[in-house]
């Protein structure tokens, strides 16, 4: 046990903490000479490649010098951040990896607010080094503020730097970019000489608490944890303290350990390791696993309440099972509850027949979900996402937000104005060269649709990063809504170039010609406010005296390509999202345009 570190890799999102750790893996000679290994190991899931984001918290192990280093790669987005609050728990160190330019970013002090309050020994890492524009001295005082504005005591203060350049795979203990060496062996080193070995008894019954959870198919799910005290065997029956204090007895079928990236089946484990076990088919995060006889609870683990739910439903367009195999209520309900086996922070409950509210952390949280589906050959219809409100002593609340945005200084008027108008307060406002970086206290709801409009005004300059803050008094006016209306197809057909060329200055398209489209479906945004209905399946009449062949050629201008986060940023609480593994489609609830216009009138 004296030879175990424990450790988590804390980060904002893309300061480089998943290719950090595909260098300590590959430097420290886990893989064979002739193992074929990607970039970026850890992200094994196909959206964490492409997105470039990690999701799931994952476990390695690296051996060094006679020491087993434990590694949890935890999820830097603020929708994960129930994870990281929990594999804090499992750890006594964590490696906070810092941008050498961008310094600290709103999720940094999420994750470092977790550790801290867990008390675990910290270690920094400034990233990206050998960037032309880093400047390491300044980050190291930024972190430095932040960790006494967190209120970390005396010892954490006393962390460790490390510089590295986890691209190129060299760090050093020095700020000064020409000592780095293509090494990883300070950082190892550090992590030996300051992180304690792991604080469990050795003898004793058992204790062992799942801290995250996993499923497949084979063996149910899996609690994945820290063996807190004595031993514990597979096929050996153990008895479970649960959340509501009652016991449950059970046999042990598997255990799992981990080295490098595999997954390996143990048949012991002792205080200190990291292991996985399964048997019991309901496990969940917080529970204590205890020698029969000698049933002793863990502090059980808090879990952060979802803030953001959505409706799923069943596909109820007219173009239903033309591009997904899988489209019944039945189906979607199952695929649902099993996500909720491997995540805790996911509540699902019926709302009628045909669909099911789901909660989550965040629109991120809740879109990987849905693309995940997806992908699966899942059709469904999604709404615009809804902050969930709480009363807390008898106020209505819901929550807020920390927001950051980095834009350049031209652009601020217009960000400000805007903020204002969906109830942000302005914290702090600090300006470097041409640089303004604004920081914002807001409503989630003020969030939601915010992206789109956000980048369209900063011209893509702009960096907005926001993080879960607490439940606050309800905000006072309507935000979140959508101000532009749109424009609805009333016809089912083909999209003509001669129809859209038509309905250009009415404003953006966001189909082409040829593309299918059916009545109640939303094909353009309209440059006033209200909604209208458009035909974009006319065709030209054509006479004799006006031959095809005379026609010049229609020269439309490109459409607004969606994707999903930004779909269900756009639409408003009458509009759906169709999701199917080909195409996103924005759509009215009521797709029957004078059953629609009945409806608006009574509005008014």
């Amino acid at each position: 046990m004296k030879n175990i570190r424990n450790i988590a890799i804390i980060a904002h999102v893309d300061h480089g903490k998943t290719t950090l750790v595909d260098k300590l893996l590959k430097m420290s000679g886990t893989f064979r000479e002739n193992e074929e290994v990607n970039d970026r190991v850890m992200d094994s899931n196909d959206i964490e490649r492409e997105r470039g984001i990690t999701i799931l918290a994952k476990t390695t192990s690296i051996d060094y010098n006679g020491y087993r280093i434990n590694i949890l790669d935890t999820p830097g987005h603020a929708d994960f951040g129930g994870e990281v609050e929990r594999i804090m728990n499992m750890v006594d160190g964590v490696l906070l990896i810092v941008d050498a330019y961008e310094g600290t970013m709103p999720q940094t002090r999420f994750v470092l607010k977790k550790a801290l309050e867990a008390h675990v020994t910290p270690i920094v890492v400034v990233n990206k080094v050998d960037k032309p524009s880093a400047r390491p001295k300044e980050v190291v005082d930024e972190v430095l503020d932040l960790f006494i504005e967190l209120g970390a005591d005396i010892d954490q203060l006393e962390f460790p730097v490390i510089y590295a350049s986890a691209l190129s795979g060299t760090c050093s203990l020095d700020p000064d970019i020409n000592t780095q060496k293509e090494t990883m062996d300070p950082i190892f080193d550090t992590i030996i000489n300051t992180i304690p070995c792991p604080k469990v008894e050795e003898e004793g019954g058992l204790q062992f608490q799942p801290a995250l959870l996993d499923y497949n198919d084979f063996v149910g799910r899996i609690g994945i944890g820290l063996v807190k005290r004595g031993t514990v065997k597979a096929n050996e029956m153990v008895s479970c303290v649960r959340l509501d204090g009652s016991i449950k007895q059970f046999r042990i079928q598997k255990m799992f350990g981990f080295i490098g990236l595999k997954r390996i089946e143990v048949k012991e484990a002792h205080a200190g390791d990291i292991i996985a076990i399964s048997g019991l088919p309901d496990i969940s995060v917080g529970e204590t696993v205890c020698t029969i006889g000698k049933e002793e609870a863990l502090p059980i683990l808090r879990i952060d309440e979802p803030t953001l739910q959505m409706t799923f439903g069943v596909n109820t367009s007219p173009f239903v099972g033309r591009e997904g195999k899988i489209v019944t209520a039945r189906k979607i309900e199952e695929r649902l509850y099993k996500e909720t086996e491997k995540d805790v922070s996911l509540k699902v409950e019926p709302y009628d027949n045909e669909s099911f509210t789901v909660s989550g952390r965040g629109e991120l949280h809740l879109s990987i979900l849905i693309e995940n589906m997806r992908r699966e050959g899942f059709e469904l219809q999604v709404s615009k996402p809804v902050v969930i409100k709480k009363e807390i002593d008898g106020v209505m609340c819901e929550p807020f937000e920390d927001v950051q945005i980095d834009v350049p200084e031209e652009y601020v008027g217009a960000v400000i104005e805007a903020l204002g108008n969906r109830e942000g307060i302005m914290e702090n406002m600090v300006t470097q060269e041409n640089q303004v970086r604004l920081y914002y206290t807001m409503p989630s709801r003020g969030l939601i649709g915010f992206m789109t409009e956000f980048m369209t005004m900063t011209k893509g300059y702009g960096i907005l990063n926001h993080t879960y803050k607490e439940y606050r008094k309800l905000a006072g006016t309507q935000v979140g809504e959508r101000k532009l209306g749109v424009l609805v197809s009333m016809e089912n057909g083909q999209a003509t170039a001669y129809s859209l060329g038509q309905l250009e200055e009415r404003g953006v398209m966001f189909i082409e010609p040829g593309d299918q489209v059916y009545e109640g479906m939303i094909v353009g945004e309209h440059n006033h406010d209200n909604d209208l209905a458009v035909n974009v399946v006319k065709g030209k009449n054509l006479t004799n005296t006006r031959s095809a062949g005379k026609d010049h050629t229609v020269v439309l201008k490109r459409p607004r390509k969606m994707s999903l986060e930004v779909c269900l940023d756009y639409i408003n609480s009458d509009e759906l999202v169709e999701v199917t593994p080909l195409s996103f489609r924005m759509r009215k609830k009521v797709l029957n345009t004078s059953e629609r216009k009945k409806l608006d009138s009574k509005k008014v």
